[in-house]
This record gives C-alpha cells, sequence and structure tokens, in this order.
C-alpha cells in the first residue's frame, strides 16, 4: 500500500503518529542508496555521519525535519551530529534504525494475561543492540493516538521521542540508545481526543522523592545475595506448622534520627536498628506497611504511585534488597503489604492512563471506589492481570521476599462493597460477587505458589467469604493465610470492658473456637486498631496504669496461645501511649529501666521465646487436634482454660487467662493427661510488672475430671494474668 509521505512528515511534526518509523530513519530507495530523516525541532543543523563520510543534511520542514539521501551504511550502521540552537552539539544514534524488540511470545502473552514476568519486558530496560548500549522503553496504551518519551535529555519534549505502537498489542516501544541508569523520565500521551497527559512509568523501577514524581532509568542488578541458608530452609519448612510471630512496621515511622526528625531512615540505616531489634524480641518475620512508591505520607503507603519501585524515601532497590538479605542473614523473614485492590486518581499515574479508563472501569459503579475515592482496577482485562501478577511475581524474583499480605481484600470480593443500592451493577448471574476479581485472585495464587511454593500470601478480608485461604479446586481463592479480623475486634472489645461486666460478653471469647480452623488464620493486632480515635492498644484497656498493662500483657498471653499465627503492630510492644502517627517516630523514651513499658516489652519479648520452645503452640495451628477447651464454663469469675497440642499427643501445654483482677487460691485447673505439671510462662510474673502471684514447685494431678477435662490440678490464679503449665513427668 502506498503512503502519502508529506502527510505522514505532517503528523510526525504534529506529534500525532501511531508509527514515526514509516517516516523516520532510514528507508531504502534501492539497493545502493536510502534516504535518511529525522526529526530534530530544537537543532539548526544535522550531519549524518557512517562509515568516515560525513554528509550535510536538508531542512525540508521548518519544524525541524531533516532529510539527506546516502549510500546505505554497513550495517545500517550511522550517526547524527546534531547543532542544537546556542551552537552545543551532541552526536546520538539513530533511535528509528532499530527494530522492534517486543517478542511476538511476549506480545502474546502480555495481551492474553499471562506473561508473568512483564517487569523483564515493559517499563524501562536497560539493554545494548548491536552493540550500541541504550534503553527500551514499553507502555501499554491502546487507546493512545501518539506516544512518547520525555526527560531531561529531550527538554521534555515529546516530538522528539515519539514512540510507535507494535501491531495491535496497544504496547508501545522505542530504543533510545545513549541512555543509563539514572535518567529521569515520563510518557507524553496524547489522548483519542487529542488531550495531552504527561504520566508516571507504570513499570517504573524507581522515582523521584515526593513531591516529584518522574522515573528514574534504574539498573536492578549488582546486588550479591547472600540468603542461600535461609532460601534453603525455607524450602524445606512449611509455614503452616511453624512457629510465626509478625512484626509489623511502617519504616517511615517506627524510628527517626532525634536530630533530623523530619528525615526518613534509609533501609540501610534501618537494618542498623530495626534487625537487630526484631531479633533479640524474638520475633520471626517483619511484615511492612506498603514500600512501594506513593505521593502522600498520611496514605501511609496504602495509595501506590508506583508499583514496581521501593519508594525513594528509604533508599534505592539495592537498599531494600540488601535491608531484606541481612534480615535473612539473621534468621527473619519479610512480608510486604500489597494493594492490588485500589489506586488513587492522582493524575501523574495509572487512573484514564492513555485518555480512557485502561486499568480501571469507565462506569464509576464499578470503577470508583466511594470510600477512598480511588479507582478499582479493572480485573476481567487481560493486559491488567499481567501488570498485576508480574507485580507479586517481582517483589518474590528480585527482591526475596517472603510473603505479600493482600490489602483490602473484601473490597475486591463484592461489588456492592461500601456501596448503598442504586450505586452498584451485580455480576452476569444478579448477583453482589466481583467475579472477575475472584478470578483473578485464584489466578494470581495459583501463579505465584507454581513458581515459589515456600512463600506466603496473606489476605485481609474481613467478611465469611468461603475458602479464602483453600486452594482453587476446593472452591477457594487459594491465599496461603487469612486475617482473623473477626478475633481482632470480639477480642478487643472484650478486652475493653471492665473486667467487672466481662462475665456479660463471655462469648466474645469462645465464638472464635467456632470457625479457628475454617481457614489459616493469622491473629493481627494491627495498624488500623491504633489510629483514628481507636486509641493505643493499653490505652483500649479499662483501670489503672497497673491494670491497663497487665490487661495489655493478658491479651498479648491470649493472643500468643490461641490458635493461628501472631501479628502486632509496631509499639505495641512497649505500651505506646498515644495512638500512632505516621509522620513522628514511636514514642521510644517512654522506655526506662524498670517501668512499665520497659517491663512489658520485656514479657513480649519473653512470650515470643517461650512460644518458640513450645511446639504445641504453632504445629497444629490450623487444626481442631491442636486445641481443647479444659473449662470455658467459668463465666462468673471470667477465666478460660485450653490445651494446646503439637504434632503427638504427648507434646501440649495447659493455658488458663484470668481476666479479672481477682486471685484466686485453689482454683482447679483441668489437665488432659495425668502426670506432674509444672508452670512455665506467667504473665503476672514481677518481672514484667505483675504482682508476682506465681506458681511455683510441681502439681501432681489428681484423676478426677473437671471441666472438660478428665484430671485436675489446683493451683493459684494470679489476677489479669495468663499462666502456661507443662507436664514434667
Amino acid at each position: 500500500m502506498s503512503i502519502n509521505i508529506g502527510q505522514e512528515i505532517d503528523r510526525v511534526i504534529a506529534a500525532d503518529h501511531h508509527d514515526p518509523f514509516v517516516v523516520l530513519g532510514f528507508h531504502k530507495i534501492d539497493e545502493q542508496r536510502a534516504v535518511f530523516r529525522t526529526f530534530q525541532p530544537h537543532a539548526e543543523a544535522v550531519r549524518l555521519l557512517f562509515d568516515g563520510q560525513t554528509l550535510p543534511m536538508y531542512r525540508m520542514r521548518e519544524q525541524g525535519l531533516f532529510e539527506t539521501v546516502a549510500e546505505i551504511p554497513p550495517l545500517f550502521s550511522y550517526q547524527y551530529e546534531i547543532t542544537l540552537t546556542g551552537g552545543q552539539r551532541r552526536t546520538i544514534e539513530d533511535p528509528y534504525r532499530f527494530p522492534p524488540q517486543m517478542s511476538d511470545l511476549d506480545r502474546h502473552l502480555f495481551n492474553q494475561g499471562t506473561l508473568y514476568q512483564a517487569y523483564r519486558v515493559m517499563g524501562a530496560q536497560l539493554t545494548e543492540i548491536d552493540g550500541v548500549a541504550g534503553v527500551v522503553f514499553r507502555v501499554w496504551a491502546p487507546a493512545a493516538r501518539r506516544v512518547s518519551v520525555v526527560g531531561d535529555f529531550n527538554f521534555w519534549d515529546g516530538r522528539v521521542h515519539q514512540m510507535r505502537v507494535l501491531g495491535n498489542t496497544g504496547v508501545w516501544e522505542l530504543f533510545i540508545p545513549g541512555l543509563g541508569p539514572g535518567e529521569i523520565y515520563k510518557y507524553e500521551i496524547k489522548g483519542p481526543h487529542g488531550q495531552l497527559l504527561e504520566k508516571s512509568d507504570p513499570y517504573g523501577f524507581f522515582f523521584e522523592m515526593r513531591p516529584k514524581t518522574a522515573a528514574v532509568v534504574w539498573d536492578l542488578g549488582g546486588h550479591e545475595w547472600q540468603d542461600q541458608t535461609w532460601l534453603e530452609e525455607r524450602r524445606a519448612n512449611r509455614p503452616y506448622d511453624a512457629p510465626m510471630s509478625i512484626y509489623e512496621v511502617h519504616p517511615g515511622s517506627w524510628q527517626r534520627d532525634p536530630a533530623e526528625p523530619d528525615r526518613f531512615l534509609s533501609f540501610r540505616e534501618l537494618a542498623e536498628k530495626l534487625i537487630p531489634y526484631v531479633k533479640e524480641m524474638g520475633f520471626t518475620h517483619i511484615e511492612f506497611l506498603p514500600v512501594m512508591e506513593h505521593a502522600l505520607d498520611e496514605s501511609w503507603g496504602y495509595q501506590v504511585t508506583g508499583y514496581y519501585a521501593v519508594s525513594s524515601r528509604f533508599g534505592t532497590p539495592q537498599d531494600f534488597m540488601w535491608f531484606v538479605d541481612r534480615c535473612h542473614q539473621e534468621g527473619i523473614g519479610v512480608i510486604l503489604d500489597w494493594v492490588p485492590s485500589h489506586f488513587p486518581t492522582d493524575g501523574h499515574c495509572l487512573g484514564r492512563f492513555d485518555g480512557t479508563a485502561l486499568y480501571e472501569h469507565e462506569d464509576p459503579r464499578l470503577g470508583l471506589h466511594p470510600e477512598w475515592d480511588t479507582y478499582i482496577f479493572n480485573y476481567g482485562r487481560n493486559e491488567v492481570k499481567s501488570f498485576l501478577i508480574s507485580n507479586a511475581m517481582y517483589w518474590f524474583d528480585l527482591f526475596h521476599i517472603d510473603g505479600l499480605r493482600v490489602d483490602a481484600v473484601a473490597s475486591m470480593l463484592y461489588l456492592d462493597y461500601a456501596r448503598t443500592d442504586g450505586q452498584w451493577l451485580p455480576n452476569q448471574y444478579g448477583g453482589k460477587e466481583n467475579l472477575d476479581a475472584i478470578e483473578f485472585l485464584r489466578h494470581l495464587n495459583a501463579v505465584v505458589y507454581q513458581y515459589y511454593p515456600d512463600v506466603m500470601t496473606i489476605a485481609e478480608e474481613s467478611t465469611s467469604f468461603f475458602g479464602v485461604s483453600k486452594p482453587a479446586h476446593m472452591g477457594g481463592l487459594g491465599f496461603g493465610f487469612k486475617w482473623n479480623m473477626g478475633w481482632m475486634n470480639d477480642t478487643l472489645q472484650f478486652m475493653s470492658k471492665d473486667p467487672l461486666f466481662r462475665k456479660y460478653h463471655h462469648n466474645s471469647l469462645t465464638f472464635s473456637l467456632l470457625y479457628a480452623f475454617t481457614e489459616n488464620f493469622i491473629l493481627p493486632l494491627s495498624h488500623d486498631e491504633v489510629v483514628h480515635g481507636k486509641r493505643s492498644l493499653v490505652e483500649k484497656m479499662p483501670g489503672d496504669e497497673w491494670q491497663r498493662f497487665a490487661n495489655l500483657r493478658l491479651l498479648f498471653f491470649y493472643q500468643w496461645t490461641h490458635p493461628g499465627k501472631k501479628l502486632l503492630f509496631m509499639g505495641g510492644e512497649f505500651g505506646q501511649l498515644s495512638e500512632w502517627y505516621c509522620k513522628r517516630s514511636l514514642d521510644w523514651h517512654l522506655l526506662a529501666d524498670g517501668n512499665l513499658h520497659e517491663r512489658a516489652q520485656r514479657f513480649v519479648r519473653e512470650i515470643n521465646r517461650c512460644y518458640r520452645r513450645q511446639p504445641a503452640l504453632w504445629q497444629q495451628d490450623f487444626t481442631p487436634e491442636g486445641f481443647a477447651w479444659l473449662d470455658f464454663r467459668d463465666v462468673d469469675n471470667s477465666i478460660v482454660a485450653y490445651a494446646r497440642y503439637g504434632s503427638t499427643p504427648e507434646e501440649f501445654v495447659v493455658c488458663l487467662c484470668n481476666f479479672t483482677p481477682q486471685v484466686h487460691h485453689g482454683y482447679r485447673l483441668g489437665v488432659p493427661q495425668p502426670g506432674r505439671y509444672k508452670e512455665i510462662f506467667n504473665s503476672d510474673d514481677q518481672r514484667f510488672g505483675g504482682s508476682g502471684v506465681v506458681n511455683e514447685g510441681i502439681f501432681e494431678s489428681v484423676a478426677e475430671p473437671f471441666g472438660e477435662a478428665p484430671h485436675h490440678i489446683t493451683i493459684t490464679v494470679p489476677p489479669l494474668a495468663g499462666v502456661m503449665f507443662r507436664r514434667c513427668g
């Protein structure tokens, strides 16, 4: 098909062409000659350089379109010498002489939603083509009329580096020779109605410090991992029947330099302080609130603007790799909060990316989240699946993380989430379930566990949706774990009651055991519970200062001995008094030798150590065989007693919780087997700030049933405390 070259040139000059390669670059006239064209709107003159020759180029359009006819260069290699306005000269390789670089297979997989390592293809890829180093840029913008790469290297002028669309894929590509790490860039997009948009790279690996929003070309190589032993042990040990005590951290406010309170600590600085602290405290994992790039500090990272970038607040991607590596060398796992449920409406990021609803839905009843004023991903679109699934894989692949905690899963599952009648659209069967989101989550988990069977995906899901942590072939969503939001809400409501009235809410303690084994639960006391007027954990507790801290220790004892893995937000371990605020450090000054804060911290350290030493507390978290009530009927005294079992019937501990300040002498505690028993942990120990009502010595069981148990021992029950016994013979 013949083309009208004049019209094509007009389109390039107007920056309104889907394939500027039709005009620019070199084009054969015959076997010996070719015409060379370049569009340099900032040039006074351009000369063609090849094979030792220098040829002046004719300015055929005043806007800066230069052309010449010359012999076809050897290996099609040539350069342009450009004299800019003002006399500055630069020599460049011609971006428009390089053929398309994205393979047909990658194009197909991307459009099919099964390109699971899109981060190796899309975005700004450092590469070398025919001995020429540079960057291949690729971006998905199917409705765009024109897409350009802009940056300092072209004066942020969208006319200079116009990209071409690859067939009908919607993917635009351009190799720009000579660019390297550190270049800042964006995409300038002309939408279907001619509107100009300036967008950050959805696949950007690094970004400028906020409030700037440009991506930075980055080399993700260079870190030499030293965590082979950790990865081998991770592959050999299932997380389900291993101890898991997670310390949830916001990296921007865990601790700051007192001399520079407005500066974020980098991940390298955090490594020197946070890793030893977590190891000393006995936690098995660190879970970070989102570390991905985000514009607004107050979003805590949950309004992500750069899904593939570690936030520049905390350093470079290599800084975070180094942090994870150090954690693994110290025996600590790393979990990241991940947000595929929604994204912000900021103009520079994903929203209306090519001038249309691309990553989101067009209809606000599907595509706009009314509670957070954010966009909702269109999970039915294949390229969105490639983007999100690849993003999950990216963190496992390049950063060696051990788990992703998926935020706000409930908002993904239900079309009517946070909506009233008339504000949502039913699915094709008339129901409220988001079928595309359900399929996406199953797809995501299947892929993650196929490639990384030893990692974790964790759902923050607050409803009774069936099978969140069950495999897809059983009708589940395929997550490894689910946060137990019901346990958290019931327990915190119960603990906030005056002990005098707790007996009227006894079922709040026992109800969780009716469903404790329906999912692989993690018990969270998370950041969401210590913000927005909810008060800190210790300030939720009733009573005077001593009672508040006794209640806090009792809460933790109950959490650590209840079936399910454990999670505690930073500051809770030492009784932070004020609510968490993301722009300042935790109140470490509260810790003074021997005060209740320091003793609460000591308690958490010791219960973590006790937890690790007792397989009965973690080997069977997700099966009824791991738990048995010994007494749940002592309502008037607000006392419950239960046994936790390990992998064998002989491996067990006996736990009792007293939720009132009343001391009980001569109290019968049921035990599941005859023998001699010894108290191995007591939250009322004076070392922890307690009153010192402990059970010393050995207790011989009596072969007489009590409660739900066939035998019992007689003990002293401390006030507002939990005690743990183990058979010693």
